[in-house]
């Protein structure tokens, strides 16, 4: 019978960094678009300022409500370019991080902090310029008592993120997508970016009626065969 895994899941497979560079030049919104429009988590979850960006790899965190030792222990272990995806619970009652965490974070070369769950020192963390999102502030602090896990799949904001998933967060929020999967992604976003840069141009000349809008509203029941708006 096989063991079950540690606590702490030290060695796992990051998207490559040329990959997360290319793909970093994509907003979220394109990226979930091509990925079968999903992987976006909960609009809750959102950047602390909106000019706010982060991309890298996964390194997940799972603690208890209000309680922040295995997030310490997951700055120690991160490698650059790594984001913290913290499964924190959604609880608002205390903040995971702050100011001191988040110094941490910046100095180590991990490339922002996603928490479903409070951070406080919001100001400082806005003049660092660090990226973070969040489901808000609180000024209570953490606890540093209660095991957890690192490198574990977790449930953040209605989707599940694996360690090394591909991570990027903008205005409109934070999407996840698969590590096997970002790459096979880039040209799909690459046309698409085209595609609506198009559109928008024909848009501004006047051509703003959508080629599909009419057969959509007849497959929807809404018009009859052969009935126009």
């Amino acid at each position: 019978m096989s063991s079950p895994l540690p606590d702490v899941i030290r060695d796992f497979e990051r998207v490559p960094a040329h990959i997360v560079a290319q793909a970093a030049e994509f907003q979220p919104a394109i990226l979930a678009d091509v990925a079968g429009r999903r992987g976006a988590l909960d609009g809750r979850i959102k950047a602390l300022r909106p000019r706010m960006k982060l991309a890298g790899t996964a390194l997940t965190v799972e603690v208890r409500p209000g309680d922040n030792l295995m997030i310490h222990a997951a700055i120690a272990m991160a490698k650059p370019g790594d984001v913290l995806v913290i499964d924190g619970k959604g609880d608002q009652t205390s903040a995971l991080m702050g100011t001191i965490m988040m110094t941490a974070c910046k100095k180590v070369g991990i490339a922002g902090v996603v928490i479903d769950g409070a951070c406080r020192d919001s100001l400082e963390i806005d003049e660092m310029d660090f990226p973070v999102f969040c489901v808000g502030t609180n000024p209570n602090g953490p606890t540093k008592n209660i095991g957890g896990r690192i490198g574990h799949p977790v449930s953040i904001g209605g989707v599940t993120v694996h360690a090394g998933d591909f991570i990027v967060g903008d205005a409109d929020g934070v999407v996840a997508v698969e590590r096997d999967k970002i790459e096979s992604l880039l040209p799909h976003a690459a046309k698409k970016v085209k595609d609506e840069a198009a559109r928008i141009a024909a848009i501004k000349e006047g051509n703003t009626a959508a080629k599909w809008l009419d057969s959509a509203l007849r497959a929807a029941g809404v018009l009859k065969e052969g009935e126009t708006l």
